[in-house]
């Protein structure tokens, strides 16, 4: 589902900071390589990604659901030199595109990638981390966010995508239909808990900005 129409989607895009080339190439890539490359974050949102990684300034950052590192490079720009991003991504057969365009970055010695599944790889990482970006298995989500708000401190933000899951979340519930489900579920949590204050925001699919009080 589009919530907004093509020609607005564009206007938008034409009148944000331009689309690094690195990543227009990357995306180009991804279009050529990779299945369902519509997963990829893409300019608009990346745009905003690297945005609010630039006003929150975190030391060190962390990435469920890495795909072909579009989002993780976006996030990447607001790192200082001494800070870190911490990518993980089951898929181990996208490992090397990754670190294709890490290496190519500007970023490429602050990019850590870690491959397998993050519920079991977050309890091990020793860090506290100041953002993080949810966007792997819709029906994890709400065991994401138990796992790494115990890595976070006050004033450090979870976002969450695709929390509009194409409209589905305002739509009739099909029985069979886990992550929507599971999405319905997590929204609400987040809206509600009060370890957090969240506004869930109309971005791309939905993206769900939380900061931890």
């Amino acid at each position: 589902m589009h919530f907004l129409s093509s020609l607005l989607e564009n206007y938008i895009a034409d009148n944000s900071q331009v689309e690094p080339a690195l990543l227009s190439e990357l995306t180009r890539e991804t279009h050529l390589k990779v299945v369902q490359p519509r997963m990829i974050t893409g300019h608009f949102q990346g745009r905003v990604l690297s945005m609010l990684s630039k006003l929150i300034a975190p030391k060190y950052i962390l990435e469920i659901g890495t795909y072909t590192g579009y989002s993780a490079l976006c996030l990447a720009e607001g790192l200082p030199k001494d800070g870190e991003l911490h990518t993980i991504e089951v898929n181990e057969e996208l490992h090397q595109l990754q670190r294709k365009y890490f290496d190519k970055s500007d970023y490429r010695n602050q990019i850590v990638q870690h491959t397998g599944d993050a519920l079991a790889m977050i309890p091990t990482l020793d860090f506290t981390f100041d953002l993080v970006f949810i966007d792997a298995q819709k029906v994890n989500y709400d065991a994401y966010f138990e796992a790494v708000i115990q890595k976070t401190r006050p004033g450090s933000v979870i976002l969450s995508d695709n929390v509009l899951w194409s409209g589905k979340v305002v739509e009739p519930l099909e029985k069979s239909d886990k992550a929507t489900a599971s999405l319905l579920a997590y929204n609400q949590k987040l809206s509600r808990d009060p370890r957090v204050e969240t506004v869930l925001l109309p971005i791309r699919d939905g993206l769900t900005l939380s900061r931890v009080l």
